[in-house]
């Protein structure tokens, strides 16, 4: 996705305004505007599927071009600029200018922090891994603080206070243009290990992005981010909430509008993403053996769910007599299900449903697998359907529901002392 490029005849985009870039084609290519010319210029990209774009910088060296994030863009949807990761074309244009120009009297051989990420994206992108948490992780949390530190000068000091500020910090939400963006800080138990585990996630992009630049020799020492530097311990495990299937069939009924309801259903039928629902085609549902093909998931790896015959008839009534290219869930204007667009609807329905605190929509992932865990169903099966390798993170977040996993072992097999009650 940012790996070096050749640039010709560079067409100057409209992107000065959130309106005018909205305009534009969505898509892999970016949009861009000269700030040096033949050297230097800022560009905006954003995929169909984005709710907003980013920020690019190319600069030329050694006959190439390189490309490297520098920020997400602001929009008129719901993501004002901070001016740290969320930034207006006039603070990206001198944000960009500003590395451009510091780049001229560079070394080519320095390595910062966030070359090494744009580096980690090139990496992922070539393995066909799907890019865009690691790339929102990177823009809005890493590069802020650590982006224009070299990586050969990092010490374990600075990624610990990094990682000590990510645990305190208040969590970043979207909200209406011009309103504060970030929720309260951390004040409980609860929202400190929620703080905490989300820091540790963050720290995992750092370090194999960091990991990666070592592995490929570009720095000669991984100390500063590898064993000194330890991740919160036992913050990640949370309450897995789901669903009962009374509740379920409850809030099916309260969905609206009805194609909030069909994606909803779809959701509990297969245990699918919100993201791999969203990107469905008509195709991908095959009548005849009953699945449903996820090509894009969050792994890179495509995977076939298995419906049951009740999910098999829901795909065929939403797929029957529609072009097998078009997208299978889409919203009431006909538009693709985009990021957010879910939240306020889900909110709304499972207030009508009756279940408080409202559930998040990936709720519906934990309601088919706990569900399917409880009725009998193979940590393996559930595992391979939601898209896991193995096992293993099935049994760590669903094993304690598994009536045959462990309390059918322990009833089993736990040793038995012949003493009646009497003694």
């Amino acid at each position: 996705m940012f790996g070096p490029t050749m640039a010709g005849v560079v067409h100057e985009a409209r992107l000065a305004n959130p309106t005018a870039r909205s305009r534009l084609r969505r898509g892999r290519q970016p949009h861009w505007n000269t700030i040096f010319a033949g050297r230097a210029h800022l560009g905006w990209q954003c995929w169909p599927d984005d709710r907003a774009g980013r920020w690019l910088l190319r600069r030329r060296h050694a006959g190439t071009y390189s490309v490297e994030p520098i920020g997400l863009a602001d929009d008129d949807r719901g993501q004002p600029a901070d001016g740290v990761s969320v930034l207006t074309y006039e603070q990206a244009r001198q944000k960009a200018t500003e590395l451009a120009s510091s780049a001229e009297g560079r070394a080519p051989g320095r390595l910062t922090v966030r070359r090494a990420m744009a580096n980690y994206l090139d990496h992922l992108t070539a393995a066909g891994k799907e890019t865009r948490h690691a790339e929102a992780t990177i823009v809005a949390h890493i590069l802020p603080k650590l982006g224009d530190t070299e990586v050969a000068s990092l010490t374990s000091a600075q990624v610990r206070s990094w990682l000590t500020h990510l645990a305190t910090a208040p969590a970043r939400k979207r909200s209406p243009r011009g309103k504060q963006n970030f929720k309260p800080a951390p004040s409980d138990d609860e929202a400190m290990r929620r703080r905490r585990s989300s820091a540790n996630r963050i720290f995992v992009v750092l370090k194999a992005a960091l990991n990666h630049a070592y592995d490929e020799k570009l720095v000669s020492s991984n100390d500063a981010w590898g064993r000194r530097v330890k991740r919160f311990k036992g913050v990640d495990t949370a309450r897995t909430r789901y669903l009962t299937v009374e509740q379920a069939r409850a809030l099916i009924r309260a969905c609206e509008p009805a194609e909030f309801r069909q994606l909803v259903r779809a959701a509990l039928e297969t245990g699918c993403r919100y993201g791999e629902l969203g990107r469905l085609e008509v195709s991908d549902f095959n009548a005849d053996v009953g699945t449903v093909t996820v090509r894009r998931s969050k792994t890179a790896r495509p995977r076939h769910v298995v419906l049951t015959p009740e999910g098999a008839a829901f795909f065929r009534q939403v797929c029957t007599g529609r072009p097998s290219s078009q997208r299978m869930l889409v919203r009431a204007d006909g538009e693709p299900w985009q990021a957010s667009n879910q939240e306020r609807l889900m909110k709304d329905a499972c207030a009508r449903a009756g279940i408080d605190p409202p559930l998040p929509f990936h709720g519906l992932r934990h309601s088919w697998a706990s569900l399917a865990v409880m009725n009998g169903v193979p940590l393996i099966v559930v595992a391979r359907n939601l898209g896991h390798v193995d096992s293993k993170q099935v049994e760590h977040t669903y094993g304690h529901l598994a009536p045959s996993y462990v309390a059918d072992a322990v009833r089993a097999g736990a040793p038995r002392f012949g003493v009646s009650d009497g003694g």
